[in-house]
């Protein structure tokens, strides 16, 4: 039996089989609803309001008894007055009868703003795929060699090449090809040894695509590979975000649906490619059959998931991805729209969950060819770090999970329009002043700045902060002694602190900072610290010569604040760098010099990976690393700074 669904204010409308959860049949209808951790019913963001009565116009009745009753774990994480007025999670609320449903806007998922910028890369070109003129004797009686054979013999006889295959489509292509350009046409090929397009007349333009497959964040480069330049960039919120912000939850998603999970994540990954690269390839001025290759970067479970691998045996120990090297596949293997025939390279995994995404890194920033002792942090959903030189190199994951990027927060959102972006608090007054994207102005406290919610990069000032201003303590509790009408006991009973009083939304609602976001943001920043500690003991060191911050979110961060709640250890603040998408700039040079694909490969297999879970210490550095910036170590880069212990 199915039932129809209406969702507003998008006016889309379904049949849905009986069962269905509301969140689901968002999915199928095409409206974005957030659910960032992965439908295990723990943060609340997908909260729906259902309208009961009867609609004539929509042509149903809607009604809560059309709905599966509440449980005592939904009722947990709503409020008393929320369930009194019909709002319900769309992520465990099943479908039994016809129903209208309201999608508030702070359920709703906003378009992300993610850096798109492109960094200048040094990189000898030596790309897989060039392109070859050549003019073919035409056939007669007297030489009715075929069509192939004499393009084979034009190339090994004008460009060297022997030894050629031809890709099935090419192949298709050619005769026409040859007889309508009068024997006179241009070969596309790969790697020197197969043919996989044939245009008529000379063609010089040869381009390729650069991608990042991030947990949260996707950056893609339509890259000249002729002289290296980035013709056009795409980015994009990875539309996996819908079944969990991270891997876990992603990999948890297909273990718990596993005829369809795994279909469903690669599928949705893909066809966020295809967007990216329709989208990449119109703004430059070519056709998707123009991109000759694709090069791809992304950690383990992203790679697992986009090559359709089954990705539960990485998620329990030992961790063992079903493949370390990288690899190459044909496009139209796996739907990917750009030249059927065209080949798209994955770098290798190093281990565990540090995958391809890390050796982008290492091939774009190096440390492994430097002296100085190097810490490189890819800050994100999945934290990922390095450290050391040319002598020794290791590598850790750290479970940092989404908090960092704005969910797990009670008011936290994506880098979208309307979230609070950076904050100051005035260590007098305790009074907050904040920017919010999509306006220049800071708030004034009168002001409807129109702000929805929190990113990541504001909660770690506003966290910051909190603690330099005294309403944190250094074990992160809010101190509820200080005196400010803004530090208050919340409606479950949670300390919090006002940032944005109710006028200044556009939620309807108090904007605040409470002590599960701290404690949350504690959990990401202490999981990142103890992995630095770890492995500066492993290597032997007691510190480093500079510190890279790697990550299109990681580039938002105020190296400061982040110093201060003790996202990683004392350093001085001239030696942090923001080096950019550093996993995206590795994808380009792989795209650019194939003998960087076998230094990704070499380099991949040098590093030693640390299992941090494995490590004796680990839960004493945790521990430690929870306080602010830390229970014992010292920041004398941060004297000036720091608030006197509380």
């Amino acid at each position: 039996m199915e039932h129809t669904i209406i969702f507003q204010p998008s006016g889309r409308r379904g049949q849905v089989p009986e069962g269905t959860t509301i969140l689901e049949a968002s999915r199928r209808l095409g409206v974005e609803i957030e659910a960032p951790c992965g439908e295990q019913m723990v943060c609340g963001k997908c909260r729906v309001k259902v309208m009961e009565g009867n609609f004539p116009k929509e042509g149903i009745t809607s009604s809560m008894s059309h709905l599966s009753p509440q449980d005592e774990k939904e009722l947990k994480v709503l409020e008393r007055k929320e369930s009194e007025e019909n709002v319900r999670l769309a992520c465990v609320t099943k479908v039994y009868g016809d129903i209208l449903i309201f999608v508030p806007e702070g359920s709703r998922t906003g378009k992300q703003i993610v850096s798109k910028a492109a960094r200048k890369i040094k990189v000898k070109l030596k790309p897989a795929v060039r392109k070859y003129y050549v003019e073919l004797p035409e056939p007669n009686l007297d030489d009715p060699l075929g069509d192939f054979e004499r393009l084979e013999e034009a190339l090994a006889k004008d460009h060297g090449l022997k030894k050629l295959t031809i890709d099935y489509r090419a192949l298709q292509k050619l005769p026409d090809v040859a007889r309508q350009s009068d024997w006179k046409m241009t070969a596309t090929v790969w790697m020197d040894r197969e043919v996989i397009r044939v245009e008529p007349g000379k063609v010089e333009t040869n381009i390729g695509l650069a991608v990042d497959i991030g947990s949260t964040t996707c950056a893609s480069y339509l890259t000249d590979l002729n002289t290296g330049e980035v013709l056009a960039t795409e980015s994009m919120m990875n539309p996996q975000v819908r079944y969990g912000d991270d891997v876990m939850s992603r990999i948890t998603y297909c273990m718990l649906n596993e005829n369809t999970g795994l279909k469903e994540l690669q599928g949705t990954i893909i066809e966020g490619l295809n967007t990216m690269v329709a989208n990449a390839a119109k703004k430059a001025g070519f056709t998707t059959e123009d991109i000759s290759e694709m090069t791809v970067v992304g950690n383990t479970a992203q790679h697992h998931l986009l090559l359709g691998i089954n990705p539960e045996f990485m998620g329990v120990a030992p961790f063992t991805p079903a493949l370390h090297a990288s690899t190459d596949i044909k496009a139209e293997r796996f739907g990917i729209n750009i030249l059927p025939g065209g080949n798209v390279h994955v770098l290798p995994i190093e281990a565990g969950f540090v995958g391809a995404d890390n050796v982008g890194c290492l091939l774009a920033d190096e440390p492994q060819k430097r002296k100085e002792i190097t810490l490189l942090i890819d800050i994100g959903t999945n934290g990922e770090l390095i450290l050391g030189n040319k002598d020794k190199l290791l590598s850790c994951s750290c479970a940092t999970g989404p908090a960092l990027e704005g969910a797990q927060i009670e008011f936290g959102m994506r880098a979208a329009p309307g979230a609070i972006e950076r904050i100051k608090i005035d260590e007098k007054t305790l009074e907050p002043t904040y920017r919010v994207i999509g306006n220049e102005n800071w708030s004034d406290g009168k002001t409807n700045m129109k702000a929805k919610g929190i990113c990541g990069s504001a909660i770690i000032d506003g966290i910051a902060e909190m603690f330099r201003a005294g309403i944190l303590k250094k074990n992160g509790n809010v101190d509820m002694e200080v005196k400010s009408d803004r530090i208050r006991m919340g409606e479950k009973g949670v300390a919090e602190y006002v940032l944005a009083w109710k006028h200044e939304t556009s939620i309807d609602h108090d904007i605040v900072i409470n002590q599960k976001d701290v404690r949350a943001i504690q959990l990401a920043k202490g999981a990142l610290y103890s992995g630095c500690v770890i492995m500066m003991r492993k290597l032997g060191v007691k510190s480093f010569d500079r510190l890279a911050i790697a990550g299109a979110f990681g580039s938002h961060i105020d190296k400061v604040a982040a110093m201060l709640i003790g996202m990683y250890p004392d350093c001085p603040l001239d030696k942090v760098e923001y080096v950019g998408n550093a996993a995206g700039d590795g994808a380009r040079i792989a795209l650019l010099n194939i003998d960087k694909r076998k230094e990704a490969n070499e380099v991949a297999r040098r590093v030693e990976y640390v299992e941090l879970a494995l490590e004796e210490d680990f839960n004493d550095r945790f521990g430690e690393a929870m306080q602010f910036p830390h229970m014992v170590d010292e920041f004398p880069h941060l004297k000036d700074i720091l608030p006197p212990v509380k």
